[in-house]
């Protein structure tokens, strides 16, 4: 898993395009939320980002849609780097 929220659960980045992001999470998140948590791989930087939509899938996990808040062209780089061996 790329990112472990800080309340619990753990998600994959899926895509990460302009100011919009998709991850497949181990947990929920309701529209209008803010999620926080951290990368699972050095450096562990925070990640942080605003729901705007939580589908739950037939394997149990959810889909959440987003923008990312406060995120820099470093930390944009690695995820691009976790997601590119999933494309």
């Amino acid at each position: 898993m790329h990112v472990r929220w800080e309340k619990g659960g753990e998600a994959d980045y899926m895509l990460l395009m302009g100011e919009v992001v998709t991850l497949r999470s181990t947990t929920p998140a309701p529209p209008g939320s803010r999620v926080e948590g951290a990368l699972s791989s050095e450096p562990n930087v925070k990640i942080r980002v605003k729901i705007h939509g939580s589908k739950k899938q037939a394997d149990g996990t959810f889909v959440l849609t987003g923008r990312p808040i406060d995120l820099t062209n470093e930390t944009r780089s690695k995820i691009e780097e976790l997601i590119s061996p999933h494309s």
